[in-house]
């Protein structure tokens, strides 16, 4: 079966016209200002030192959860060890609230007093 139209299609209609107008030397121009957003506030994650957990799980959680080598962690570690913090990463807000977690969740499990905080980048 074949339809057709019975009335011819008519043409999309027209953008609005702007007609350009006579400037009389009165007119007031709004100039667009660029806004330049900050980044965001980062955070450390800081690591404290405690008398009972392991060096060796510190060491396994840095790499583990902030993505470091053997060499890198350990020597976080020993920082934490000698100095009583260290810092683990610089995150945005989210990402180090996550981290804080991740590394307080696995010493629970592991049953490590091990404490982690996030603090805002001076």
């Amino acid at each position: 079966m074949i339809f057709m139209a019975s009335q011819t299609p008519l043409p999309p209609p027209a953008g609005p016209t702007i007609r350009p107008k006579e400037d009389d030397g009165g007119s007031v121009v709004a100039e667009r200002k660029t806004q330049k957003t900050k980044p965001p506030q980062m955070y450390q994650v800081v690591m404290l030192n405690d008398d009972y957990t392991p060096m060796e799980f510190v060491v396994v959680v840095i790499q583990e959860f902030f993505g470091k080598d053997r060499e890198t962690a350990t020597q976080i570690m020993l920082k934490i060890h000698l100095d009583g913090k260290g810092i683990c990463g610089v995150y945005s807000r989210d990402v180090a609230a996550t981290k804080v977690q991740q590394v307080q969740e696995a010493a629970r499990q592991a049953g490590h007093p091990l404490q982690c905080l996030s603090e805002p980048v001076e």
